[in-house]
């Protein structure tokens, strides 16, 4: 009898990795089943979906109900698939509770990704550690905080590194490849997946471009998605972009980034891919006023983006809120397009940043963890 794991991702990073977990699981053992929620991208790697990330999270930040019959397809899948292991990634408010109904019926749970409680909300710690059993976390300081709760916990690197290492080709290849021209420096802008994030991101793209082909003439424009994004209320933005010349792309993200010279980047999982790659950036955010005036509140970290955090110190500029406008973007990219030096001390800093994850494939890890777990039960 094949072995049944259910993973269980609620963004477009967290399916990312579990399309890589389930591929790495595959190949050790081609008969397991795997069961989930995720998107396209976990769908292909063999992941037989309970719901997909689109109608389960796309849209439950703004319907409960959703959200509620997502949660109760997955609770159910417990109940009748009995799976051997249960991996949660990351997207805790979902997950925690998720964990709670496989401890009852002593269904192991591993969660894979941790959620940033060295930033915010630290009291989750004791929480996970009742309801867990194993935890793979992607950064290193976070194995200790997880440890001095009890909980078995393991720094496992991190799994956008298991994506890069697939992507060989130089940018000229890369970007004939994609449909650009090979001969042209490219400048990417990657806004994020998720909807708020569209909607302020977007229209600041617009504004930015304009000011980029007045001022970077010899520049292509692209902005790439991540396959799962929904893009049906942002068509008019769209469609100025791309009249304005920016080629869009869907579902091939990390080939534009590694083709890309330069590149905009909203603050998440991109802005370490791109360190990971070796591409010079400028972070930035959005969010409304109020949540902005609670994160200042309630969030204990100097920086935003993870090379910045990694490395204590300030290697890429972080445009936020007021501050992210297409003048001072457009500012920034210039300081960096003129400046060899600053360029060399960023390259030096990414590659301070990449030997932390040295030698580590998370993908392959966790999968020995998954399998190392499903003998528990036996």
């Amino acid at each position: 009898m094949p072995e049944t794991v259910m993973i269980v991702a609620g963004e477009a990073s967290g399916e990312l990795y579990g399309a890589l977990l389930a591929e790495a699981l595959k190949r050790k053992d081609p008969h397991i089943r795997i069961i989930g929620i995720g998107g396209e991208r976990m769908q292909q790697a063999g992941v037989e979906l309970i719901s997909g990330i689109a109608s389960a999270f796309g849209l439950a930040l703004s319907s409960l109900k959703i959200l509620k019959e997502t949660f109760n397809k997955a609770v159910g899948a417990l109940n009748t698939c009995r799976p051997s292991v249960l991996v949660l990634i990351d997207y805790p408010d979902f997950n925690l509770r998720l964990a709670a109904k496989a401890k009852k019926q002593r269904i192991p749970v591993i969660y894979y990704v941790s959620p940033q409680v060295w930033a915010w909300r630290g009291g989750r710690v004791k929480k996970i550690a009742r309801l867990v059993d194993r935890m793979a976390v992607i950064l290193p300081f976070e194995e200790q905080i997880y440890r001095a709760s009890g909980l078995d916990a393991e720094f496992v690197g991190h799994p956008i590194l298991d994506e890069i290492r697939d992507i060989r080709s130089e940018k000229r290849a890369l970007k004939t490849e994609l449909g650009l021209n090979p001969d042209l420096p490219l400048l990417a802008f990657l806004p994020g997946s998720r909807p708020h994030e569209l909607e302020r991101l977007l229209p600041l793209a617009v504004d930015t471009v304009n000011i980029c082909k007045r001022d970077f003439p010899a520049y292509q424009y692209c902005i790439p998605f991540a396959p799962n994004t929904d893009l049906a209320g942002h068509k008019a933005v769209i469609s100025v972009l791309q009249q304005a010349g920016v080629s869009i792309n869907k579902g091939k993200s990390l080939k534009i980034l590694a083709a890309s010279d330069f590149a905009v980047i909203a603050s998440g999982t991109a802005s370490l891919q791109a360190v990971l790659l070796g591409v010079p950036i400028v972070v930035i955010y959005k969010m409304s006023s109020l949540s902005f005036w609670l994160a200042r509140r309630i969030v204990n970290v100097k920086w935003v983006s993870l090379v910045n955090i990694l490395s204590n110190k300030e290697v890429v500029r972080e445009l936020l809120q007021n501050d992210a406008t297409p003048v001072n973007i457009v500012h920034e990219l210039r300081w960096m397009m003129n400046n060899a030096l600053h360029l060399e001390q960023m390259r030096k800093a990414y590659d301070d940043v990449k030997k932390i994850f040295d030698g580590k494939s998370a993908s392959d890890r966790v999968s020995d963890m998954v399998l190392e777990t499903a003998k528990w039960k036996k």
